[in-house]
């Protein structure tokens, strides 16, 4: 704070007469409002990942040079961990359609008239401003792609959907979602995604122009997916009627940037994009409702679930997904309970299982339907990355093959500040290992152990091998690891891997080629 204070001294030439906190946002950004003697106001920010920062810094000045409503950044530190931003005031969208949200939907004349003046403006940021942008500023990640999309598909399949208790076939999910993730991803568009775009991030002038903030996760992507963010956000409750005319204002505003494709179309595209930002949305809600067991996310999976039966009622043709539809048709018909009293630990919170048919294979899933693995096939490798203060992990094939690496050893990067929030599978983390290059010197070796015992154990045909690699928090060093033994071993040989960053509780299957 004392940091934060002297750029502002240094930037106004007076220390500030008042300085009030304001309420957190959904990030590890701290903001504050600085007054001057003169009652003018300026906000400071203090921030704890400086790539997240420089990307938010860099973004607004490309934006404020396009003339785009976001506020300017005024000054900022040496490190980009602090810096000062005009202050667009305390009126966001999301209070003011607060009426309509707490009437069921109900919208008055004054709260659409808002929503379409922000739906109107949203080309303007997406296409305007991915003009002469450099996208490698953008973080996490520069774009959107197939690897983000399918992260947050099993984010949903982790944290939401084994959570209810529903019994469904992994690899036949899998396999649906990597064509989804490939429909995803398969329109080139050269525009700016928000990502979050959502009625919190839009402040209104005292004219009520709305103004963008909180864009720093933005990337280059399709424009689908912030119409598909901001109209079908669970707790906005807006009405069929709503959605549809706000869809045709914003159709039509894009007109005036690009050349826009046809209704049919943009309805279609924009229709699998409200499919993944509802699977997304669950995800989150599962993990921050189930695991965390936070009252609000909770209460917004009934609206969420209402979302996803409305898309299960579109032409079935959309979405060529068999399994994965099937599974989620499954999913809506579970009836939710009223009340949760189990531990976050314990299965199945809010939905109890009704139906137990199996599923009847479909040409269209894809290769894992008929897949040779039934426990007794070709050989899979679990790797796996842990903590040694939280033990080793188990085998889950119950053989006991395998190694054990320590990584303790290597240069530590959560001993600096600036990585401690990230881990092995973060950028900023990968080139500080790689550049310090001791992480590199202990794979080389163990690249050659684990070579020699997978070919042996196909030659032999063995079903399972594991291979963990532990570290002290298990974040850093072992999930570097473990992430490219796996990888190596899959490149190598083409059999199923399974990854298993057991702290940070992320499962990835690379199939068999």
């Amino acid at each position: 704070m004392q940091k934060l204070t002297k750029l502002y001294a240094d930037y106004k030439g007076e220390e500030p007469v008042e300085i009030e906190k304001l309420p957190g946002a959904g990030s590890n950004r701290q903001y504050y409002r600085f007054v001057d003697k003169d009652g003018g106001t300026i906000i400071g920010v203090v921030g704890t990942s400086r790539d997240e920062n420089h990307a938010f810094i860099y973004l607004d000045n490309h934006f404020s040079m396009r003339k785009l409503p976001v506020p300017n950044v005024l000054a900022v530190s040496n490190d980009e961990l602090r810096y000062l931003q005009t202050d667009l005031g305390n009126s966001s969208l999301f209070d003011a359609i607060k009426g309509g949200r707490e009437a069921d939907g109900r919208y008055n004349q004054k709260e659409q008239q808002l929503l379409v003046k922000t739906i109107r403006e949203l080309p303007k940021i997406q296409i305007e401003g991915a003009r002469e942008l450099d996208w490698t500023n953008c973080y996490p990640q520069p774009e959107f792609d197939k690897e983000g999309v399918l992260f947050d598909l099993n984010y949903f399949k982790y944290c939401f959907l084994k959570a209810t208790g529903l019994d469904f076939h992994e690899l036949k999910l899998e396999a649906n979602f990597r064509m989804f993730a490939k429909d995803l991803t398969s329109e080139d568009c050269d525009s700016f995604l928000y990502r979050d775009f959502q009625a919190r991030n839009i402040m209104l002038d005292e004219n009520d122009n709305p103004y963008f903030i909180d864009f720093q996760g933005g990337r280059k992507g399709p424009y689908y997916y912030d119409v598909a963010s901001f109209l079908w956000q669970a707790s906005a409750k807006y009405s069929f009627k709503l959605r549809r005319k706000l869809v045709y204002e914003y159709y039509n505003s894009l007109k005036n940037y690009v050349e826009v494709p046809s209704e049919r179309h943009f309805v279609e595209r924009l229709s699998l994009f409200v499919l993944f930002r509802t699977l997304q949305v669950l995800g989150a809600y599962g993990f921050r409702g189930y695991f965390e067991r936070k009252k609000h996310f909770l209460d917004s999976i009934p609206p969420a679930m209402d979302n996803l039966r409305e898309l299960l009622k579109l032409n079935p043709d959309i979405f060529p997904y068999p399994y994965m539809m099937d599974m989620l048709k499954k999913l809506t018909e579970m009836p939710m309970f009223s009340h949760i009293e189990e531990p976050a630990h314990s299965r199945a919170d809010g939905y109890k299982i009704t139906d137990s048919n199996v599923y009847v294979a479909h040409s269209q899933d894809g290769p894992a339907t008929f897949s040779s693995y039934d426990a007794k096939g070709p050989l899979v490798v679990n790797v796996n990355s842990f903590s040694f203060r939280k033990g080793i992990p188990d085998d889950p094939s119950g053989n006991g093959g395998g190694y054990v690496f320590d990584c303790r050893s290597t240069h530590n990067p959560g001993r600096y500040e600036p990585y401690k929030k990230l881990t092995g599978l973060d950028e900023p983390v990968i080139r500080f290992l790689e550049d310090d290059g001791e992480i590199l010197t202990f794979l080389d070796e163990v690249y050659k152990l684990a070579d020699h015992h997978v070919m042996r154990y196909i030659q032999r045909g063995f079903t399972n091998l594991m291979f963990s690699f532990g570290c002290t928090g298990g974040q850093h060093r072992s999930v570097y690891s473990a992430q490219h033994l796996a990888e190596h071993i899959h490149e190598k040989f083409g059999i199923e891997v399974h990854v298993n960053h057991r702290e940070q509780n992320i499962q990835q299957i690379l199939l068999k080629k």
